[in-house]
């Protein structure tokens, strides 16, 4: 694909979210990805969601754009393929665990200025997962209603998109230095370490600290300002959000509750242009706006919202963003042409070059770029190829 990043040739070998992620992101940018598979797919080539055939949206998405190449990684041939497409191409991603022969200090004994990016669960080399990770930086006991109970565990992989996003951000600093220096490097990065990095960026273990204890849990209401949900009259429901002054009066404008707010401040000397008084006063602010939206259809709300200018979100099903999709949209999103003539949804990088989002990039078929691949960057002829065919080593 066209880009930035065009020119740049990158080996990933990683499954399931953060190295592919970090791999299609650099190849949305224009790199030439190759992506290593054993032969029949790895543990993730099927996983769900998946089409009426069985082949995953899933791996086809996070992959699309990329060159597949499938090879029998448990044979020595098989392996010292990986190896000198690694060397020759100068760039690695992978979560490789437990194989001795892509040993980072394997790899670089064959190309010293390799840039190598491992992503890992836990920084001493112990497995993890977002679920394992989320579950253990505190997230889920905060999450959920007010009533508390069992944690509640998020569906979005948050942390291992973050850490995707990382990688090509690591990837992108050790090309830099090494265009500078000629030095190669070894980057670690580890979903453990980015879950962490995020909470404790965003004050929270601070707090902690401070105050002795976890933070409560407090429903859809936005901590420590005001934000949260409300029902219309025809059963949708909106987010709206007061971060700011100028938003907070636009609500208060609209919904005709100034007056009443006043009053509620004076009787109970609160400021309520303030974040802080906003949050402490948040059920009692909901209950004084909550006849105005259930008054009205969510048309109406939509209209009258927009109008005033309030910061808020309408609640909608993902049947709705397809619906919008195939209607023209949203235009990050793509279609994904399947194996067997189904399409799927995907997205184009969300950067704009010049208020253009880019190519989405091909739908990857496992080990179709291989034959490509091995003569193009090795430069193995035709009849050598066909030899790994008759062996299946490809």
């Amino acid at each position: 694909m066209s880009g930035p990043l065009k020119g740049l040739g990158i080996v990933e070998c990683a499954s399931f979210v953060a190295g592919p992620t970090g791999g299609m992101t650099l190849a949305q940018l224009g790199a030439s990805v190759i992506r290593v598979d054993p032969l029949g797919g790895g543990s993730d080539h099927k996983r769900w969601p998946v089409d009426g055939a069985g082949d995953s949206f899933y791996w086809a998405s996070l992959n699309k754009g990329k060159r597949s190449i499938a090879v029998d990684l448990r044979s020595d041939e098989g392996r010292e393929l990986v190896l000198s497409l690694i060397a020759e191409v100068g760039v690695l991603v992978d979560n490789v665990v437990g194989r001795p022969w892509m040993a980072n200090d394997a790899l670089v004994a064959r190309r010293p200025d390799l840039i190598h990016l491992r992503v890992q669960g836990h920084p001493d080399g112990r497995p993890a997962v977002e679920y394992t990770v989320n579950a253990g930086v505190g997230v889920p006991l905060i999450t959920g209603s007010e009533e508390g109970g069992a944690p509640v565990n998020h569906v979005l992989p948050a942390w291992d998109l973050v850490t995707g996003l990382s990688v090509s951000t690591g990837v992108l600093a050790a090309l830099y230095e090494r265009s500078r220096t000629g030095r190669g490097a070894y980057v670690e990065l580890a979903l453990a370490d980015v879950a962490l990095a995020g909470v404790a960026n965003l004050g929270w273990l601070s707090e902690v600290a401070e105050r002795g204890t976890d933070r409560p849990r407090h429903g859809n209401h936005v901590y420590g300002s005001f934000g949260v949900d409300f029902a219309c009259s025809d059963g949708q429901r909106v987010m709206v959000v007061a971060l700011t002054p100028a938003q907070w009066s636009a609500l208060t404008s609209v919904t005709g509750t100034t007056a009443v707010l006043a009053a509620l401040e004076q009787a109970l000397d609160a400021d309520l242009t303030q974040e802080a008084e906003r949050y402490r006063l948040r059920e009692t602010i909901a209950a004084i706006l909550k006849p105005w939206f259930l008054a009205r259809d969510s048309k109406s709300v939509a209209d009258e919202l927009d109008a005033a200018r309030v910061l808020w979100g309408r609640y909608q099903g993902m049947t709705d963003l397809v619906t919008a999709h195939r209607a023209g949209g949203h235009a990050v999103l793509a279609d994904l042409p399947m194996p067997n003539g189904d399409t799927g949804i995907t997205a184009r990088s969300p950067l704009r070059f010049d208020g253009e989002h880019g190519e989405a990039g091909a739908t990857p078929v496992l080990g179709r770029e291989t034959d490509e691949v091995l003569a193009e960057v090795l430069t193995l002829s035709g009849a050598e190829i066909g030899r790994l065919h008759d062996r299946r080593v490809i």
